[in-house]
Formats: C-alpha cells, structure tokens, sequence
C-alpha cells in the first residue's frame, strides 16, 4: 500500500503540472523536487544540481544537435521538390501510383533527419499540392503521409534512438544499424496496403504516364546527392568507419555542401537552421534532466524497485511481457511525446526487460515502433498536428484516415516478436569501435 501511495503522489503531482501547461521538462523536475522533499532526507538542491550535470554531460548526446541540424538545414533546401520530381516516375507502374513517394520520400528524407514531424512537413509541402492536384483521394494522401512520416524516428538517425541509448548506456551506432530492416519492412507493409487499396478500388487511382528509362534516370540526378549521404552515414557506422557522433558530424558537412550547391545556403538559412536546431536540442535537454532527476528520486523511494519485483512475480512469459508493454506505450503515447514516454518510463522497464533476457537492442526498435504509433494517436500526436496544420483538416479526421497505418504498425511489433533477427541481425555482423 506504500507503494501505491508513492505511485498516486507522484502521478497526481505530475498530471497536475501538466495539466497547466508547464513544459514537460519543468514538471518531471517538479514531481522530483516533491518527491526528494517528501521521501527523502538528501538536499534537493544539491541532488538535482549533481544528476542534471551527469546527466548532461555525455559524449554521445553530442550527436543528437548535430542530427537536428543536418534535418534543419536539409529542410531549408529544395530536397522535398527534387524527391517528388524523381520519385513519381518510377511509381507510376506501382498500383496506387504516387501515393508511393509519400511512403518512399519519407523513408528517404528519414534516413538524414530523424525527425518525424520534420519527416511529415518535408515531404508533405511538396506531395500535398500534386497529389491534391491529380485528383487522388484526401484520406490516402493524408493517410499515408502520416503513417510514413513516424519512419523518421524508425531508420537512422534517430532522435528517440539516441535519447534510449543515452538513457540505458547501449551503444547508439549499434541501435541506428539495427532500425534499418525493420524501417524498411515497417515501409514495405505501408506501400503493400496502398497496393492492395489501389486494387481493390482502380477507379479512385488517376491515371499517370509511363516515362521511359532515360526519361525516369534524367529526372532522378537530384536524388543522387542525398543517397551519397545517407550511404555515407550509415555506411560509416556499419563499416566501423565512424561512431555515431563522428557520423554527425559528417551529416552536417554533407547537408552544408548538398545546400551550398542547390544554392539554398543562404545566410538567413543558416541562421534558422541553427535556431532551430538549438531550440530543438534545448527542449529534448530539458526533458532529459527532468527525466534523469525524477529517476533519482524515484530511485529514492524504491518505487522502481518493488515494481519491478511485483512484475516478476507475475512470472510473465517475454512475449506475454512485450505484450503488457505495447499496450502501455500506447496508451502513455497518448499523452506523452515519444522522447519525454522513454526517459520517463525506462527507470523502471530497463529492469524488467533485463531480468526477462530480452535484448536491449532490440527493445530499443520495439520502443521506437510503438513510440511511432504514438506520433498518429490523439490527443497528443505530434504528426496529427503538423498534418492539421498543413491541409486545415481537424485532428479527429486525421486520425481516422491514419487508422490503418497504425495497425501495421502493430503488425510490425507481431514481427519483430515473431522474427527478432529482424533487428539483430545487422548489429552482429557489423564491425565495432569502442564509443557511441
């Protein structure tokens, strides 16, 4: 009973900040401070002080700025123009036609952002308007491009991968290779359901033109540059070549040199792409130390400990485990971003999953996919909100014509339990370097 009793005072407190509109960095350092004061003897001051700058300074949270800034500065250049233009003549055979560069320009503009709202407004500025002018349906244009947007936090970089390797101390290259199959069956099962939507329904599919293969080649030279990068930044960690941060570092040189010959680098472009970046980085920070002081006061209390205890008893099988989790994640996606749902909860999971043999790599794909469903689930989906933004569509509407997508993605976590080679396999046979 003491225990629920610290649980409800620690939910109420955190709900009630939440629910004034306190950032969510400020109120999990809120719920810490009340519980350092009511359960502890420590000065909260000094704890807080202590973890905040432990928390803060790891060498591997230096490649999550720099991830921001390549998307930063890659969204300020003409990519989404040149992927709509060389995409839509190879899917012009597909069944559903250009509703594909939706799923296969966010799988693209994914592997050099990590951002899945970046993701949505990238590909979804150029892809709306066309799409809307061809005649295709608004719930498949929509559809779609909220689906394939929560690729962005799926195939490296990854925002969320970084913050979960951070948090559990495992190794973020590793976690960036080990999203790369999963994200792209995660984006086959996207475009398979478009596929079988088109032949169920060919007459809601305008028709398009084939090009011939010069034609789709002389349209495609734009992409070339991004495909270099994106194979230089996962080939360089894959191949040992680069830890994550070192990868960072050149995604920003590559996305510099990619927009400086677009012509789009522009002092006011650099300007905005660095504000952003900062303010980005500022705001998953925060979080962080809210998170890391929370987990100390928690720690404090031994909350996490006697959950942990009382989970084991229940001897849940793994499978039953994951089970239990997908379905918190999704409810706590309801309220919580992806970021703030992982550093707040994995306190407590890390233990379990540790003591149920589950392997933390590939807990970490599972986490990011179930934190994908989370960006398309309201009240608080991030994508919903870019996409009402964008087509002036309610939230409710969205979400109902994102429906679908979300229940591939619970596929995906039925695969990735039925198959976790899925996720493990390029781990292991890539070659390592000691960092992150």
């Amino acid at each position: 009973m003491e225990q629920l009793g610290l649980t409800l005072v620690f939910l109420f407190t955190l709900f009630s900040l939440l629910a004034t509109g306190v950032w969510i960095g400020l109120a999990l350092l809120g719920v810490a401070l009340v519980g350092m004061e009511l359960f502890t003897s420590r000065p909260a001051g000094d704890a807080m002080i202590t973890t905040i700058w432990t928390a803060s300074s790891s060498w591997a949270l230096t490649a999550l700025p720099l991830f921001i800034w390549m998307g930063e500065i890659l969204f300020r250049t003409r990519l989404s123009e040149d992927m709509f233009a060389g995409l839509a003549p190879w899917t012009t055979r597909l069944p559903g036609r250009l509703l594909h560069t939706n799923i296969v320009g966010c799988t693209i503009f994914a592997a050099v952002s990590g951002s899945s709202a970046a993701t949505v407004a990238t590909i979804g500025k150029m892809t709306i308007p066309e799409l809307r002018k061809r005649g295709y349906p608004e719930h498949m244009i929509i559809g779609t491009l909220a689906g394939a947007g929560t690729l962005g936090l799926m195939i490296p970089p990854s925002l969320t991968m970084i913050v979960y390797g951070v948090t559990i101390n495992e190794s973020i290259s590793k976690l960036f290779i080990a999203g790369v199959l999963p994200g792209l069956t995660l984006a086959a099962l996207f475009m398979g359901y478009v596929a079988i939507w088109a032949l169920v329904r060919p007459s809601a599919v305008p028709f398009e033109a084939a090009l011939s293969l010069r034609e789709r080649l002389a349209r495609s030279r734009a992409l070339l540059p991004i495909f270099v990068l994106i194979l230089a930044l996962i080939g360089s960690m894959y191949l040992g070549l680069a830890t994550a941060t070192e990868a960072a570092s050149l995604g920003v040189m590559g996305a510099l040199l990619l927009a400086w010959a677009q012509g789009s680098l522009t002092r006011q472009a650099f300007v905005e792409s660095l504000i952003g970046a900062v303010c980005t980085s500022a705001m998953i920070a925060l979080i962080l130390m809210g998170a890391a002081f929370l987990s100390l006061a928690m720690g404090f209390t031994g909350l996490p400990r006697a959950l942990a205890t009382w989970i084991a008893s229940l001897q849940l099988s793994p499978i039953a485990l994951i089970a239990a989790l997908t379905v918190f994640y999704i409810v706590l996606g309801c309220f919580l971003d992806g970021i703030s749902a992982v550093v707040l909860t994995m306190p407590i999971i890390e233990p379990m999953i540790r003591s149920a043999g589950i392997d933390t790599i590939w807990f970490g794909i599972f986490i990011v996919v179930v934190v994908e469903m989370a960006q398309i689930t309201p009240p608080v989906g991030f994508n919903l909100f870019v996409l009402q933004g964008m087509t002036g569509h309610d939230i409710g509407y969205i979400a109902r014509v994102s429906v679908p997508y979300f229940l591939l993605m619970v596929a995906m976590v039925a695969i990735l339990v039925a198959f976790p080679e899925l996720a493990l396999f390029l781990p292991q046979t890539m070659s390592t370097r000691a960092g992150n």
